[in-house]
This record gives C-alpha cells, sequence and structure tokens, in this order.
C-alpha cells in the first residue's frame, strides 16, 4: 500500500502582481499548491482558511506593514514564514526574525534558492512537528485506524480520503478522544481567531466526516455532538 502524495499548501501575500504571478508559476510548475493574497488582512484571513503549510509574505503591503502580519499570525499559528522582501537593512532581518519569521529572503532572488529556501523551512517545521508528536501511537477504534505519522486514515483496512481540513480535525478529536471539545475550541486551532463566529463551517466539515468514516451518521460510533458545546470523539481501544 503506497502513501498518497501530499503536495505542500503554500499561501503567498504579495501586492506587486508581476513578482505575485512569477512566484506562483513558479511553484505551481514545481508541484505545489498556491494561494494568493495581495494585502495583510486577505493575507491573514486566508491563512485562517486554507492552513497553508508555509507563507511567503512581503513586508510592503498596501493596507498594513508585513511586521504586524508576522506579529498577528504568531499570536495563534507556527506555521512556517519566509519573509520576501526589497528590504536589505540587517535590522529589518533581525526584526522580522525576532518576531518569528523563520527565514527571510531578499529581492530580487533567483528560482533555485526560492525553492531551496521552501524546502527547507517545510523540512525544519516536519522535524518540530515530528519532535513535538513523539511519534504517538496510532488511534484505533472498532474499524477505523488513524496514523498519525504517516497522515493515513483508514477504515477497515482501505484508506479514507479526506481533505486537509477534515483530516486536521479529525486528528485534534482524536488526539484528545474521550475529552469534550468546545466548537470555540475547535474553530480557533483549525481556522485561527480571525474566522467567523458561525460554525456552520465546522458543522459542515464534520457532516462530510461522519459520512465518510460513519456506518451510518446517525447514530455514530466514533465521533459523538454534545448539544451545544462541541464534539467528543470516542476514546481509542
Amino acid at each position: 500500500m503506497h502513501k498518497p502524495i501530499v503536495k505542500a499548501n503554500i499561501l503567498l501575500i504579495e501586492d506587486e502582481e508581476n513578482i505575485r504571478v512569477f512566484i506562483s508559476t513558479t511553484l505551481k510548475n514545481q508541484g505545489y499548491k498556491i494561494t494568493t493574497a495581495s494585502t495583510g488582512k486577505e493575507g491573514m484571513h486566508l491563512s485562517a482558511s486554507i492552513c497553508p503549510d508555509i507563507i511567503l509574505l512581503d513586508l510592503g503591503l498596501p493596507d498594513m506593514d508585513g511586521m504586524e502580519v508576522i506579529q498577528k499570525l504568531r499570536e495563534w499559528t507556527a506555521t512556517p514564514i519566509l519573509v520576501i522582501s526589497a528590504r536589505s537593512n540587517e535590522h529589518e532581518k533581525a526584526h522580522a526574525l525576532d518576531l518569528g519569521a523563520d527565514d527571510y529572503i531578499t529581492k530580487p532572488f533567483g528560482t533555485v534558492e526560492l525553492l531551496a529556501r521552501i524546502r527547507t523551512s517545510l523540512r525544519h517545521s516536519s522535524q518540530m512537528q515530528d519532535m513535538s508528536s513523539i511519534h504517538p501511537k496510532p488511534y484505533h477504534h472498532n474499524n477505523l485506524t488513524i496514523n498519525f505519522e504517516d497522515h493515513v486514515v483508514t477504515l477497515k483496512g482501505n484508506i479514507i480520503h479526506l481533505t486537509q481540513i477534515e483530516y486536521k480535525l479529525l486528528t485534534l478529536l482524536a488526539r484528545n478522544s474521550g475529552k469534550v471539545l468546545t466548537y470555540t475550541s475547535i474553530m480557533e486551532k483549525i481556522w485561527g481567531p480571525y474566522t467567523d463566529n458561525n460554525n456552520q463551517i465546522l458543522r459542515v466539515n464534520m457532516a462530510n466526516i461522519r459520512r465518510k468514516i460513519e456506518n451510518n451518521p446517525a447514530a455514530p460510533e466514533y465521533v459523538f455532538t454534545e448539544i451545544g458545546i462541541g464534539y467528543r470523539m470516542v476514546e481509542g481501544d
């Protein structure tokens, strides 16, 4: 059984259209999934909604300084941030890194260097996640198995294909199995504090998950709704 290959999801926050198109085209040609934003506010909302694997951030944005974007992102996410900026001053670089950026590349830059920096940031992020999780043992209950290390979910031995958000939701519940997670806490952990208070998007994703893993979604055996509070996943075996 081959593990499905998941392409890295990259968010590019850059206001200059020619640079945005150049970077997007370059990354798409390398097999990356790319989402773009031209303002800081749009970038923060997208970072909460698509949960990117890495964020490429220009500092000279039209609505707010990129330094402020770094600060706000670091209030709730550890997603790698690679600054791409024309500011070459050492103080600017140090300030961005002190605020929480993972790397800094100065414009103009070559394609080879950009791709190398992205690979390095993604590799480091993956290593940090492995260290923090200390390879937790798979979740297993009845016919459902979640292998956290391989990012694979199986039901009766068959791989269940989940979207990125669905997988993050399911693993969040599985890592906290037996506990009730409130709607608010789930929304903040998955979509960040900049998401709307309306939890309809959470309900839709949970309904999709249940259709994929439950024999009868109306009478679940894995994920239960605590009316008016949140969700609870049954403890693993």
